[in-house]
């Protein structure tokens, strides 16, 4: 329940939320800040005031503090991804269909309220014209190298501007900052000692100009002209001048990063803060929690006395954020650049975030076990062993297949976990690994390797399944009962119940991980694949009882996937591509049965997936049969008929349609 209303809220109030904002923004950034308005409170605000709340919160609502590392990888994109401005806008405007088509629906009804509730209209992009410039600058800025400043533009004069206001207190004679900048930002001028007012400027023209005058003063610090305290100084004036600037200075730092052409920056203490008084009770305490969680990496090892480092660009927002006061005037802004700083730094080579983590641990010691924790999780995206290590974590944890840990009752809670915290012996709780799991998943980048783990993982989990105390019944005594699902004795149906536990976990890894398109890849290919090739067991022998289990499993894990990602009726629209995808796989089945395609696996792990997957299709998704082609579906009957499946054939017939009738007769003329 928990769940629906958080995804209820998501489609109700968020894309509304954001289609208010935006006119918000539109405005008020483009107010020149002439005037302010004092509060009942005292507080004093203004143009730029109201239109950096507005800003901030909006770009909260899209993920807009994950860096490039998440917009996608292949051919699956991440969740995070799609949580785009130009997105928001069309979830808001799906709502908004005609009463005729809504009458009968009471959910289709609220939203269509909400949504039209502010104004009746579809709303786009293109009604922001300054919003849509700043965004597409954003997408420019990610995209390639920073370039475009005309000498002598409107942009040249406000970077010149925003220069002389961050540092103007820096006496450099007739040196300028931007005459080193890099030939991206291609200013020239000089930093005088103008103390005069902030300039009057829009705030749209400001973000315009922001990642020039970034770009300048990170290269003014490359070259030396400029100290990082400094740096971070006249950054710190510029965000407080313009507070959501904040957002620009984080999407620029996080493309220079991603693009690893600056030089490190040598964290000692004299030109940068250094990290040596807790690094290695951070690096210490990371071991500690991957311990607990089952992942044992050995080559995580302290940085010994190697100087700490980290890309330029990195430690200047690093820097940036900790001159930061913990309070509650900074609290919206932290929380902007804080997820951000945390990715950024996840994405850099070890051990750049257990650096960060040991810089803010020193400034905010009470975020300690948040910072350990974030910065445990970096782990999984520089060693892929790992990851495997971590699912076989939640396999082991929710099936309780080990009675030395936490997962020795099995299920939901060992999988998940109970929050973290440091209140027990030993100074830290064990972290679940589904928990881990949740919060790395989305920034790991090869998802096929991810399904290919599972799989196998699925297999292991069915062979510890049968050797923890099933009996080793000959498959020839086990009872057979309609549509052809097999049972033996209690334990037999013990060992079937972690068996289904098992597939349902690791559907909901392949779903979580990948969505719609790994799951098409995995009916598509994966499974295919598997079933052609020949694998360790069938080659030393394996046990007859697990191989029954195992062609259970991958029908259970089959058909799970599809109904995650097609929905088990035909309601949802991804269930469109249903019919193309599953009548691929039941044709690869179909011609398996014919003899047409020759298979690797053991021959009772391929009796039992197709008949458990044809079975779950009869029970649990009727839907898909007929949407399937009914001479496939007849091959598929006869090849039923020939293991002596007669009855599931007839009900996989029975609910074919009408073109499948004509097959079904036969089948019944036949047993007669």
């Amino acid at each position: 329940m928990f769940l629906f209303w958080c995804f209820a809220f998501f489609f109700l109030q968020v894309p509304q939320l954001a289609c208010s904002l935006m006119p918000i923004c539109e405005v008020f950034g483009s107010c020149v800040p002439n005037v302010s308005w004092t509060l009942p409170t005292g507080e004093e605000i203004s143009a730029h005031a109201v239109f950096s709340n507005a800003f901030a919160l909006l770009l909260k609502l899209w993920r807009f503090n994950h860096p490039p590392i998440e917009h996608g990888v292949g051919d699956v994109p991440t969740v995070g991804s799609q949580l785009t401005p130009e997105y928001l806008l069309s979830v808001r405007n799906s709502h908004l269909v005609s009463a005729e088509s809504i009458h009968k629906d009471r959910n289709k009804r609220r939203l269509s309220a909400v949504a039209s509730s502010s104004y009746p209209k579809p709303i786009f992009v293109d009604s922001f014209p300054k919003l849509k410039v700043w965004y597409r600058q954003h997408l420019r800025c990610i995209a390639a190298t920073l370039s475009g400043l005309i000498h002598g533009s409107q942009v040249h004069q406000t970077v010149e501007e925003l220069l002389n206001m961050m540092f103007r207190k820096i006496n450099r004679g007739n040196q300028s900052l931007t005459s080193v900048g890099s030939g991206s930002s291609g200013s020239s001028g000089v930093v005088n000692e103008d103390n005069s007012l902030r300039p009057k400027l829009p705030a749209w023209d400001i973000l315009e100009a922001v990642p020039f005058v970034v770009d300048a003063a990170l290269t003014a610090c490359a070259h030396g002209r400029l100290s990082p305290r400094e740096l971070a100084t006249g950054l710190k004036d510029l965000a407080d001048f313009v507070p959501a600037s904040l957002a620009t200075i984080v999407s620029y730092f996080s493309a220079e990063v991603s693009r690893g052409v600056w030089k490190p920056a040598f964290m000692n203490g004299m030109d940068w803060p250094s990290p040596a008084a807790n690094l290695l009770n951070v690096e210490e305490h990371i071991k500690r929690i991957l311990a607990t969680t089952g992942v044992d990496i050995p080559s995580l090892a302290a940085g010994g006395s190697s100087p700490a480092t980290l890309p330029l660009p990195l430690a200047a927002f690093v820097s940036l954020t900790i001159t930061y006061k913990i309070d509650k005037a900074s609290e919206r802004f932290l929380n902007l650049a804080g997820p951000a700083l945390e990715t950024l730094a996840a994405g850099c080579p070890w051990p750049c975030m257990p650096i960060v983590a040991s810089l803010w641990t020193q400034k905010a010691k009470r975020w300690f076990d948040f910072l350990v924790f974030s910065a445990s999780r970096t782990v999984f995206l520089h060693n892929s062993d790992a990851v495997v290590q971590l699912l076989k974590s939640c396999f082991t944890a929710t099936l309780g297949l080990n009675t030395n840990s936490i997962s020795s009752n099995g299920g939901v809670g060992p999988l998940l976990g109970h929050g973290f915290g440091s209140h027990i012996c030993g100074g830290i709780s064990p972290v679940a690994p589904g928990i881990l799991y949740l919060r790395v998943y989305r920034s790991i980048r090869d998802i096929v390797f991810i399904t290919e783990e599972i799989l196998s993982l699925l297999m292991h989990s069915v062979r510890e399944i049968a050797s923890s105390g099933l009996p080793r019944e000959k498959l020839e005594k086990l009872k057979t009962t309609k549509n052809g699902m097999r049972y033996g004795q209690v334990s037999l149906a013990a060992g079937m119940t972690k068996v289904k536990l098992a597939a349902s976990l690791g559907a909901s890894l392949v779903w979580l991980s990948g969505g719609l398109g790994l799951v098409l890849s995995v009916i598509k290919e994966t499974l295919p694949s598997w079933f052609i090739s020949v694998h360790r067991s069938e080659r030393e022998g394996s046990d007859g009882l697990v191989a029954m289990l195992g062609g259970y499993a991958l029908a259970y894990f089959a058909v799970l996937c599809g109904a995650f990602a097609w929905g088990v009726d035909s309601s949802s629209s991804a269930s469109k591509r249903r019919p193309k995808v599953l009548g691929a796989h039941l044709e690869f089945l179909a011609g398996a049965l014919d003899g047409k395609i020759s298979l690797g696996c053991d021959w009772a792990t391929w009796r039992a997936y197709v008949s458990g997957f044809v079975s779950l299709m009869v029970g649990c998704t009727p839907t898909w049969v007929l949407e399937m082609d009914v001479e496939v579906l007849k091959r598929l009957s006869k090849g039923l008929t020939q293991w002596n499946e007669e009855e599931l054939a007839m009900a996989l017939l029975g609910i074919g349609g009408i073109g499948a009738m004509g097959a079904a007769a036969e089948l019944i003329i036949e047993q007669d």
